[in-house]
């Protein structure tokens, strides 16, 4: 019970990392009032989202892959590994 609680908590940090780095870049690019700054820094949180989205993932397939059968938890890895191909 306390691994998945430091496995939700981790999620939950890693989510709240990726919100405060959003709203950063947002107050960036209205601080800097350009376009091609805007365009750089949403270039910028494509990659962050992304690899934030691999991490909680694989955080949360850790979480499971006990309580999941091991088909399952490779369609699951095999989705995230197409989301991730689908947002290059």
């Amino acid at each position: 019970m306390l691994t998945e609680l430091r496995i939700v908590l981790s999620m939950a940090f890693l989510r709240l990392l990726a919100g405060t780095i959003e709203i950063t870049a947002a107050l960036l690019m209205i601080k800097f009032a350009k376009v091609q700054t805007a365009v750089k820094l949403n270039a910028l949180l494509g990659l962050i989202g992304t690899i934030i989205l691999i991490l909680v993932s694989s955080l949360g397939l850790i979480g499971v892959s006990h309580q999941v059968s091991y088909n399952k938890t490779i369609l699951v890895a095999i989705g995230v590994i197409l989301i991730f191909i689908g947002t290059r």
